[in-house]
């Protein structure tokens, strides 16, 4: 039995009542999966009380409803939300985050997007089409586990092939880097990914280089950024932000030496803080984000000199921590303001893979490097689609014109 139902285009296509079936079916397991994924979240948080014994963790009603395009047709969906009540510093609250719904795979039907993001949530291959079949209906008929292999062996290909791509027309103004490491489930150590991003001339960021390196060392490293500049990218990055990993810095002054350092706030901060006892840490991370939220560079560095005095006497090793890498740390000040909140920490890196590390942490991981390394790839791929703009991109131009920035202010140039 069929009914005629209008399409967009003003025509009329036949849908049949198993459709609708499909459809509602879909919709609602998709509605069940959410409910359950937040449920589970504030099971995991429910010793997270007050004084009074009541949960601070709690249901925060739902985002509001939108559209998600799959092959089952458009499902309408109310995510769930969750929220911690506790008066503490946001920075330390629990916050609940939807990994079956990824914010930028809300309107996709692409099983290349779908895919990866499921293999890498430790669905086997085996387990794919009953997985699949739930959200995209017929799409993923024939999808077996030889049909995922081969498209995960495509996926490798297709990495290969990007990775040998032509940069000689290409400049990078920025640059961050991270390695991030994965579960392997055939092998016994860990699989670290080297991860380059960069900010274009027009303030577009773009996956620059994704490879499987040894560790963070330092060759690993050179391997990646002489395989960029083999490439022919050949300009130099004004500047590279990263966390304190010395195998990065010491490539970078091999293969770009001029290119200026920029030390990650966020992971400098944790590092200072480990050094600290637990009793103090509030107060000095209180501390540490009056140094990097300053106005500018001398009003940073009497902030730094307040927190020696505070801490040097009794936790010499916190503030060493500090002091040993102090101009990495403030080299953001001579670049424009606007990008400072783009250049003081890793984060563009971080949020893309937050969600990945977390599930990876859960699951016994990926069967090989090949794999890991090609479903990492095609994530982030997906993600560089939702990557935002720089702010104040007009601000490149006169970087690259020359111009010298104080305090994130440009200078005028003396007449000649």
């Amino acid at each position: 039995m069929t009914e005629s139902v209008a399409t967009p285009e003003g025509g009329f296509q036949a849908r049949s009542i198993l459709d609708e079936i499909v459809h509602e079916g879909a919709q609602e397991m998709l509605k069940r999966a959410l409910e359950d994924e937040v449920d589970a979240f504030l099971d995991r948080h429910a010793d997270v009380r007050d004084e009074k014994g009541r949960r601070q963790v709690q249901r925060n009603g739902y985002a509001k409803q939108r559209e998600i395009l799959t092959g089952a047709g458009p499902l309408e969906v109310k995510q769930p939300r969750a929220r911690d009540r506790r008066k503490i510093d946001p920075e330390d609250k629990v916050r609940f985050t939807s990994s079956i719904l990824p914010p930028y795979l809300r309107r996709s039907k692409n099983l290349d997007e779908l895919i990866p993001w499921l293999y890498l949530r430790g669905i086997s291959t085996g387990d794919f089409g009953q997985a699949l079949e739930a959200l995209v209906g017929a799409n993923a008929k024939g999808l077996s586990a030889n049909v995922v292999t081969r498209l995960s062996e495509s996926w490798q290909r297709e990495h290969e092939e990007w990775s040998h791509r032509d940069l000689s027309e290409r400049e990078y103004i920025y640059v961050w880097a991270d390695g991030i490491y994965f579960n392997i489930r055939l092998e016994e150590d860990r699989q670290c990914i080297l991860v380059v991003m960069g900010a274009t001339k027009d303030g577009k960021k773009e996956l620059l280089g994704v490879l499987d390196g040894f560790r963070e060392s330092e060759q690993s490293w050179i391997e990646l950024l002489v395989g960029l500049k083999s490439r022919g990218l050949e300009k130099p990055p004004r500047l590279a932000v990263g966390d304190g990993a010395l195998g990065f810095w010491a490539a970078l002054r091999k293969v770009f030496p001029s290119t200026r350092e920029q030390r990650c706030w966020v992971h400098k901060t944790a590092n200072i803080l480990n050094k600290l006892p637990r009793s103090l840490q509030s107060k000095a991370k209180a501390d540490l984000h009056e140094i990097w939220m300053a106005d500018t560079r001398e009003a940073a560095e009497k902030a730094v000199e307040t927190f020696v005095a505070k801490y040097d006497a009794k936790y010499p090793k916190a503030v060493a921590c500090l002091t040993k890498d102090l101009a990495a740390l403030l080299a953001f000040y001579d670049f424009p303001a606007e990008h400072w909140i783009h250049l003081r920490t890793t984060n563009p890196i971080e949020s893309t893979f937050a969600t990945v590390r977390l599930r990876h942490a859960r699951t016994k991981g990926n069967g090989n490097r090949k794999a890991c390394l090609a479903m990492v790839f095609k994530l982030a791929q997906g993600a560089e689609k939702k990557w935002r703009r720089l702010n104040g991109s007009e601000q490149i131009l006169r970087l690259l014109q020359g111009h010298e920035f104080v305090d994130g202010i440009m200078q005028e140039k003396d007449a000649a």
